[in-house]
């Protein structure tokens, strides 16, 4: 590759912040090469991501960019997560209440799922918080199955994997490793906290008591 490789990088580090989704890195090769005219490809930009990071340890900086949701993202290292949890947790709109994280879990390991099912899972009706969850974009409708009536069949999208820090669906925890945090006893502590916050006031309480009310945490 007959580039300056600090052009390119400074390149790749510009693209990948100033994109507000996961940027992929063929799309990275293409708005370079659309730009300066020289021929780059995805390993390329995978070369250019680890000095990019490398030069962010050696710098003590508090970034890396991640993969995640089939693409580059820049975040912030996992060290430092309390500190921007705490600016942003008076944000109660982004948060998922319990129903929203159920019935998402729910989804996320059994896709592509009909309402039907999910509500077999939970046992309640999820009418209300599929509706949030299709609204934020965490689920999306993935087609129809073949049972009675060909109910509509749901999956996660690409936005899901993106909050939650995946590459792909390959990196949610396997049900064994869900036994083994549960068991834990540190994670008592850490699980009061998450339910602590999940179940804060937010905009969800809102919600008309007709739609699903079963389903809408206090």
């Amino acid at each position: 590759m007959s580039l300056t490789a600090d052009t390119f990088d400074q390149a790749v580090e510009a693209l990948v912040f100033a994109s507000d989704v996961a940027l992929r890195a063929e799309d990275v090769a293409r708005v370079y090469g659309e730009v300066t005219g020289a021929e780059v490809t995805s390993q390329d930009v995978a070369e250019a991501v680890g000095r990019i990071n490398a030069a962010y340890r050696d710098g003590g900086r508090a970034f890396r960019i991640e993969q995640w949701a089939g693409g580059l993202r820049l975040a912030t290292v996992e060290g430092l997560a309390p500190f921007v949890r705490a600016l942003f947790e008076k944000e109660d709109e982004r948060r998922l209440s319990r129903s929203l994280l159920e019935t998402l879990a729910v989804i996320a390991y059994k896709q592509p799922v009909t309402k039907p099912e999910v509500d077999h899972v939970r046992g309640v009706g999820s009418d209300y918080a599929l509706r949030q969850l299709l609204e934020r974009d965490f689920v999306t409708i993935a087609g129809r199955g073949e049972g009675v009536g060909r109910p509509l069949l749901y999956a996660t999208t690409d936005r899901f994997l993106d909050q939650f820090g995946l590459d792909d669906l390959g990196g949610l925890p396997s049900p064994r490793e869900i036994e083994e945090i549960l068991a834990d006893p540190a994670f008592n502590k850490e699980r009061a906290r998450l339910l602590s916050e999940m179940t804060a006031p937010s905009t969800e309480a809102t919600a008309p008591p007709t739609t699903d009310s079963a389903d809408v945490d206090a």
